[in-house]
């Protein structure tokens, strides 16, 4: 159960990271082109990062957690990853 916790544990602040670097990109063209996509985006991926910024907060304080819970969670954090990591790729070419 604690292997589990930790992957969501880190797979939430990969998230954080991931986040900040494409608001970080979007800002950039936001400010050459001032589309309104893209400035919907910075939104979108701001309400994702406070998402995963509670989800940690929540992994960090809270107790006990049922176990079948923690493993959703992992799952959906782990995707989570994998979905950002391909828009950031995608965003930086």
């Amino acid at each position: 159960m604690t292997v589990v916790l930790d992957i969501a544990r880190l797979a939430a602040g990969i998230n954080i990271v991931l986040l900040t670097a494409l608001i970080a990109l979007w800002a950039r063209l936001y400010r050459e082109i001032r589309s309104t996509f893209t400035l919907g985006s910075i939104l979108f991926a701001g309400f994702l990062l406070a998402e995963n910024a509670v989800a940690l907060w929540f992994y960090f304080t809270t107790p006990a957690l049922p176990a079948v819970a923690v493993e959703v969670m992992m799952v959906l954090q782990v995707l989570e990853v994998l979905g950002i990591a391909t828009l950031l790729y995608i965003t930086a070419q």
